[in-house]
């Protein structure tokens, strides 16, 4: 729905080699954020930023999941993990790796970096007993952070929403990241959570998934992404809300609204080709 297939044909047939380097300029045209999960599988070059960053205009900004070889706490048993699989990581909030690994390369770009996301999966019982000393490690490693970049921190454990998590994410000033997914509250539940806007300049939500539907479920359920198979007012609600308030706030506020494709399928006819690659379509 929103490429043009023209843009990407050669001698007449359709070139996803040309497609995948050349699709962001055009979701640029449409769009001034996207999300960057692929920096969530690996460490991103100065290369391969700026290849993105030249692609979209002057005022496009990204937001990238912080690679996850600073969030896991222990390897889950994917196949990518391979003899890492079932193992505790040794660098789980390692705030030197970060700078050193994440940071520097983003320096190049940093005036067009809107947010950096520190995903956290579900923590389960051997990982934390309780969710304060969870919130104790990540203060401190919040703390060790340098203040250069706009942050933000986006958990999987609901009942870990307390006035303590809150509280360390506005101690450093850090966007707690509203999401929609299988486990969490809806995002309009969040919202009504007191103390969860955290950064009085910056406010992040990535819908996902309808709360208490599997990932797997929704691509079932929606594949092809062809047009609408499901309302989800509530989710539409939260993100009138969260834009009523960004425009509110005033022209220093920033707000940030990722919506995947899996949230309730995309809307209008049917996509003359697959969303790109290179990143996780996001407005």
């Amino acid at each position: 729905m929103l490429y043009d297939r023209a843009r990407y044909e050669y001698r007449g047939k359709f070139a996803e080699t040309r497609f995948k380097r050349d699709c962001l300029a055009e979701y640029g045209e449409v769009f001034k954020t996207v999300c960057v999960d692929a920096a969530y599988y690996s460490f991103p070059s100065q290369q391969y930023l700026e290849s993105m960053v030249n692609q979209t205009p002057d005022d496009f900004v990204f937001g990238l999941k912080v690679t996850d070889a600073i969030t896991i706490k222990k390897y889950p048993k994917p196949d990518r993990f391979g003899e890492q699989a079932g193992k505790a990581n040794k660098n789980f909030l390692n705030a030197d790796l970060f700078a050193k690994a994440f940071l520097k390369p983003c320096e190049a770009v940093r005036a067009n970096i809107g947010l950096l996301m520190f995903e956290f999966s579900r923590f389960w019982p051997t990982d934390y007993e309780h969710g304060r000393d969870f919130i104790a490690d990540l203060d401190k490693f919040l703390g060790q952070l340098p203040k250069c970049s706009p942050y933000g921190v986006e958990m999987r454990n609901r009942g870990w929403l307390q006035p303590e998590y809150f509280g360390c994410l506005s101690r450093h000033q850090v966007a707690h990241v509203f999401n929609s997914w299988d486990a969490m509250p809806a995002v309009g539940e969040q919202l009504a959570l007191p103390g969860s806007r955290t950064n009085p300049d910056l406010v992040a939500a990535r819908f996902l998934l309808k709360p208490g539907r599997k990932y797997e479920q929704a691509v079932k359920a929606f594949e092809p992404y062809d047009g609408i198979k499901e309302e989800n007012p509530e989710a539409r609600a939260a993100g009138r809300a969260l834009i009523a308030e960004g425009q509110a706030a005033g022209p220093k506020h920033r707000t940030f609204i990722y919506v995947n494709n899996r949230l309730y399928a995309t809307r209008g006819i049917k996509p003359v080709m697959p969303p790109p690659t290179l990143c996780r379509v996001a407005t």
